[in-house]
């Protein structure tokens, strides 16, 4: 059996490896204000890199329990490593800040796990900056008519339903209840001119938790009805806890469009005991469910195929299925923005999304950071193209995080356009 001990021929190599990129690193570094600034940027991407671990984590179709898990697990590694390392190695490296040693007094497992820092976070963070909303790499330019309702002001009711909502809704900054309704002319590349001015409601991440009172989910409803729209569509995490099943019927029955209200479901739906039951409920409130299907139906006499895409939780539509040659326009509901890809594959022509809640939080100018996707938070909300699918992803309308700052909970009416119309 091979020794576990580590060949001495393996960490002379490494060491050559490592050795000449340290003592470059003495020589660019040598003042201590520069490598103050170098050992800022190693932390800065050690936790860059957990961000992006996190974010990539919780777009995976594993079971909660285990994402929950991982994510304890890793948010302790995230500080538990510098502190140890930090209290470990304290005085080796005081003296190479202070300019008084090499950093050949640190040993080569420390200095390797600071040079796959600087390399990795420098490349995850490069195409982090690349994706900022500021460059509109991307993007669609799409005209926007934004009107804030304060809904608990508006309506006078109390939308806070728990000690832990209220305090979160006092919060400076927070923005829980300030639902930004928005009226978005989005271009649509490849749109029939038959659906030019088409209108659709779109709805996502309810997150029926409890916390917040169903007025809030019922405002929404009310004012995308009265908006007119030919349809309606619901992107997925309706139900976070059992005892709001029961809120469905009275929440979603309301409802009206011309051509019918569409939805699928997401990841948060699968907390309940049976998703099946949320399925049966928004159905009797008239609803009808895509959820991995396909249904063919006729917009404004145009055949066109409305594709429901719940992966990686549930399912989608088979592709084989999906490429019929007499289809005038395809409109693809999905959970998650990760099946962007999937639609361009299949030759959608609009995507409607949720999941990512824009960030939840966004900073100037950098915009979001927290995302729950694979692509981290480069669609976290927005409109985007990318041949020959434009992708509209909604901020969504609550969460189970009480907590929004410069990221309003969002209803999007949307007026379908033909490029340069």
């Amino acid at each position: 059996m091979r020794s576990l001990e580590r060949d001495p021929a393996e960490a002379t190599s490494m060491i050559d490896l490592i050795q000449p990129l340290a003592n470059r690193l003495d020589t660019l570094f040598a003042e201590p204000l520069f490598r103050i600034l170098l050992l800022a940027a190693i932390l800065l991407a050690h936790f860059g890199l957990r961000l992006t671990f996190y974010n990539r984590l919780n777009s995976m179709g594993w079971k909660r329990a285990t994402i929950k898990r991982i994510e304890k697990i890793a948010f302790a590694e995230t500080w538990i490593t510098p502190f140890v390392l930090g209290w470990i190695f304290f005085h080796p490296i005081l003296s190479w800040l202070r300019g008084e040693a090499r950093l050949e007094v640190l040993p080569v497992g420390v200095l390797a796990y600071a040079a796959f820092c600087l390399v990795m976070g420098g490349l995850f963070g490069f195409l982090w900056l690349l994706w900022r909303p500021i460059w509109k790499i991307q993007h669609v330019s799409a005209k926007r008519d934004v009107q804030v309702h304060d809904v608990s002001k508006q309506t006078g009711l109390t939308l806070a339903r728990t000690r832990k909502c209220r305090w979160a809704a006092k919060l400076p900054m927070n923005q829980i209840f300030e639902m930004a309704v928005e009226q978005i002319e989005l271009p649509v590349v490849g749109l029939p001119e038959k659906l030019d001015g088409y209108k659709i409601a779109h709805l996502s991440d309810i997150h029926l938790t409890g916390q917040v009172a169903p007025d809030f989910t019922a405002h929404a409803v009310s004012i995308a009805t009265d908006w007119s729209p030919d349809l309606i569509a619901l992107t997925g995490d309706i139900v976070d806890k059992q005892p709001c099943v029961a809120w469905l019927h009275g929440l979603f029955s309301p409802a009206r469009a011309k051509d019918g209200c569409y939805f699928v479901l997401g990841n948060h739906d699968t907390r309940v005991s049976d998703p099946d039951v949320v399925r049966d409920r928004m159905t009797d409130a008239g609803w009808i469910d895509v959820g991995g299907k396909i249904e063919t139906v006729s917009l404004r006499s145009l055949e066109c195929q409305l594709l429901g895409n719940e992966w990686p939780w549930f399912t989608r539509p088979n592709d084989p299925f999906i490429s019929d040659e007499s289809i005038d326009f395809r409109l693809c509901l999905s959970h998650s923005p990760d099946q962007f890809d999937w639609c361009r594959r299949n030759g959608v022509d609009l995507m409607l999304a949720g999941h990512t809640h824009g960030g939840q939080g966004q900073l100037p100018l950098a915009g979001p950071i927290l995302s729950p996707s694979w692509h981290g938070s480069r669609w976290a909300s927005g409109d985007f193209y990318r041949s020959p699918t434009t992708l509209h992803v909604s901020r969504g309308l609550s969460g189970v995080h009480l907590l929004r700052i410069r990221c309003r909970p969002e209803l999007s009416l949307i007026t379908l356009r033909c490029p340069g119309s």
